[in-house]
């Protein structure tokens, strides 16, 4: 069961009140102000907050978790491993008087999507890393993922996993092939089909279905998709707007379409192989969740070596084939598929953990909102899908 299964955000209208005054000036930090004194060198720990179930765990013992203690094991450093991130925008909440005040988070290390970090880089919450001390992050992270629109050259954001926002349907159901954003609108699929309710998490395939360019798309494509959807729930063609409860709609056959996480469908196709997942032809969103070290951390050495740890093949490896995201560490994949265990060279196989070529051609970041074009789509979006 993945960690999206379980958990979702709060509510695309609660993230928009919660986000409304991301772009105050007040709140920026400057650089010079972003760094306390680093303890690494004689307090050889760290506090990491990272998402439940994102993290390899021992199968005997859940309190145990392989990489992390081999970490501490051969570093010397101590690790508090919280899983407090339940929902970006709640987090945000729990952190932000801090960091706006220029106050310690308590956390040396945390991991948030990539469109909220966009936040925190934007208002120099988040320190740069010193990359002199991460090759490994230097010589192995994925090139799709190294120059995301909102942190040029990843200097202040690395990512611990990623994944597809794409189609999954069934095959045997549905009776044919999706291949199409288009694919979903045809008459076959009408009230049998669901999308994101979250703005962040829906708008960029949607966009690419329409031809758009996500790298640098405009408010005239935002408001193509947006009227087309409105014709689409006008007809009753969507059959609602949803979390990762799409994950029980598609499984049950209420649904024969709908947009999806990577991860997820993994978890899915285990239990019913005609669930399938599709990069469509015009392009499909890739996302990751990045590391960052909050403004005054006082390990970020430790933080660094941490981050570092996790770039190593052999590690990332271990990583992927315990959470089943796409992985951001493209070498990890030898490591897999040179492995003795049947499960573990499978999953080397597995595009949805190591996208082939030709997918990886259809894959894109979209750029993200900016500060004021923000609540202004969002109250767009929030009125189409209902909330």
């Amino acid at each position: 069961m993945s960690r999206r299964t379980l958990l979702r955000a709060l509510g695309a209208g609660a993230g928009a009140a919660a986000l409304a005054g991301c772009g105050v000036p007040a709140a920026y930090v400057e650089p010079a102000d972003r760094a306390a004194e680093d303890r690494s060198g004689s307090d050889k720990r760290l506090v990491f907050a990272n998402w439940p179930l994102y993290i390899d765990v021992d199968e005997n013992d859940p309190q145990k978790r392989p990489t992390l203690d081999a970490f501490e094991k051969q570093s010397g450093i101590s690790v508090k491993y919280t899983e407090e991130i339940n929902d970006n925008d709640e987090f945000f909440g729990k952190v932000s008087p801090a960091l706006m005040n220029h106050q310690e988070t308590g956390r040396d290390l945390i991991v948030v999507s990539d469109w909220m970090a966009s936040r925190y880089v934007r208002l120099g919450w988040v320190q740069e890393m010193d990359r002199s001390r991460q090759p490994n992050v230097d010589r192995h992270l994925d090139p799709l993922l190294r120059k995301p629109s909102f942190d040029p050259g990843r200097l202040h954001t690395v990512p611990w996993q990623s994944g597809i926002t794409g189609i999954a349907y069934n095959r045997k159901k549905l009776g044919r092939e999706i291949r199409h954003t288009s694919d979903l609108w045809k008459d076959d699929l009408r009230g049998r089909v669901t999308l994101l309710a979250g703005l962040d998490e829906a708008y960029s395939l949607l966009m690419q279905g329409n031809g758009a360019d996500v790298t640098r798309w405009t408010a005239d494509d935002f408001h193509t998709m947006t009227d087309q959807l409105r014709r689409l729930v006008r007809k009753r063609h969507i059959r609602r707007f949803t979390g990762n409860d799409y994950i029980k709609d598609l499984s049950s056959g209420d649904v024969l379409a709908c947009q999806a996480y990577s991860g997820d469908i993994i978890q899915l196709q285990a239990d019913n192989p005609d669930i399938k997942f599709v990069v469509p032809e015009e392009g499909a969103e890739l996302w990751a969740e990045s590391l960052m070290v909050p403004n005054l951390a006082r390990h970020k050495r430790n933080a660094e070596a941490l981050v570092d740890y996790y770039y190593r093949p052999e590690v990332a490896a271990q990583l992927a084939a315990a959470v089943n995201y796409v992985c951001p560490v493209p070498a990890a994949r030898d490591v897999l598929a040179s492995s003795s265990d049947k499960e573990e060279v499978e999953l080397a196989e597995n595009p949805l953990i190591f996208p082939s070529d030709d997918m990886r051609k259809r894959l894109a970041t979209a750029r993200d909102m900016t500060a004021r074009e923000r609540p202004v789509f969002t109250k767009e979006w929030n009125e189409i899908v209902g909330l």
